[in-house]
């Protein structure tokens, strides 16, 4: 559905290569360990996807979306924390490319597999509201001193550079913000906690702290008081389509391993395939209807990101709910489907439905959640300001 030239097809081959031989088995230990997947993302690194999106001119594969989310979609089959690493890796990137003050070297390093980026949006203040940081920046001797609580921050102990947002100094309104690129090793920076969730259990999700962190101009990525342009323009694509490649990826994996169970499992007293069971088929199609659909919405939403209209904001935010959504749903019957099989991490055999369960609802609950996508459609569809 994602419908890749030859060129795209040969990147979303090696992507699959990666990850059949150094995510995928690696993806259960992640799951149970809770740890960040630094192997699998060296080895993303060393074939040169941490540049991905990146210009030519930067050393950098100068994809698209499109090939984007082909790649997630197929990462997260594997394991969906290490796609989701790598999604907030990209969109990083994404406000380093477009950036004001372009920092060259780190796109160049990024290209060459040896710096790592984060966003890191979300305040304790402000919760699922990215756009309206509770932080605010100060000017002092010509320089900017940031002091905000970060929360939630993916990568958070293992990113080189974090995009930070804050409330632009001269702000009248809450969305006159700021985006800044502030590197790990800055005085001030500070990283607490460790990440300890449901599903997602290896995306190395912590609070982040900036005490006094004092940079200069240069550090600016928008225009003054330009930030939430930049967030909606150029970031949030990239974080939101990435973000249902992700589920989409969950979603079929748990397809995939439905249909091995279904195929391969046998009541040996009747001498009948569990494919035989009429429910049991019906479930299958089910899920792979649901998949197919919101793979569709994607590619739907990628259209229309590469020729713009009225209505492509609208199909970014329902793509990541949409997406979200149908994890939940397919992964909910793939249980139902695969019964004690997949419900236990330990039988023999282990299908990895539990672990898509739990991962897929990751995305329901990151921001904007999927309630709060909902409520801005709702504002869109009523001709209200979506974000204020």
């Amino acid at each position: 559905m994602y419908r890749l030239s030859e060129k795209q097809q040969k990147i979303m081959d090696k992507a699959r290569e990666i990850s059949d031989k150094f995510i995928g088995p690696r993806a259960a230990q992640v799951d149970k360990d809770g740890t960040y997947p630094m192997e699998s993302m060296k080895a993303l690194a060393t074939e040169g996807f941490w540049g991905l999106n990146i210009a030519p001119e930067f050393g950098g594969m100068g994809q698209g979306l499109r090939v984007m989310c082909a790649v997630l979609d197929e990462i997260a089959q594997r394991c969906a924390s290490t796609a989701m690493c790598y999604k907030m890796h990209l969109s990083g990137q994404a406000a380093y490319g477009a950036a004001v003050n372009k920092p060259r070297d780190v796109l160049r390093a990024a290209a060459e597999g040896k710096h790592l980026t984060t966003l890191a949006w979300s305040e304790f203040g402000s919760r699922g509201h990215f756009w309206a940081p509770v932080s605010q920046e100060k000017r002092r001797n010509g320089k900017i001193v940031l002091n905000a609580s970060k929360s939630m921050i993916t990568t958070a102990n293992d990113a080189d550079s974090y995009v930070v947002t804050t409330r632009w100094s001269e702000a009248e309104t809450p969305v006159d913000n700021m985006l800044y690129m502030v590197l790990k090793q800055d005085e001030g920076v500070s990283i607490s906690g460790k990440w300890d969730g449901l599903g997602m259990r290896g995306n190395d999700s912590a609070p982040l702290t900036l005490r006094d962190v004092t940079i200069g101009e240069d550090r600016a990525l928008c225009g003054p008081g330009k930030g939430l342009d930049m967030m909606l323009n150029v970031v949030l694509p990239v974080f939101a389509l990435g973000n249902a490649a992700i589920s989409i990826g969950i979603a079929e994996a748990a397809v995939k391993a439905t249909h091995h169970h279904i195929t391969t499992g046998r009541f040996q007293y009747l001498n009948q395939s569990l494919a035989d069971v009429p429910l049991e088929r019906a479930r299958l199609a089910q899920i792979r209807l649901e998949t197919d659909r919101a793979r569709a919405h994607l590619a739907a939403a990628l259209d229309s990101v590469e020729n713009p209209g009225p209505a492509t904001m609208l199909l970014v935010l329902e793509s990541k709910a949409a997406a979200a959504e149908t994890a939940v749903r397919v992964t909910d019957i793939a249980l139902l489907a695969s019964g004690g099989r997949g419900f236990s991490r330990n039988l023999s055999g282990n299908l990895g439905i539990e672990r898509n369960f739990r991962d897929a609802r990751a995305a329901q609950v990151m921001g904007p959640s999927s309630d709060m996508i909902h409520e801005l459609i709702g504002r869109a569809l009523c001709g209200m300001e979506l974000f204020s």
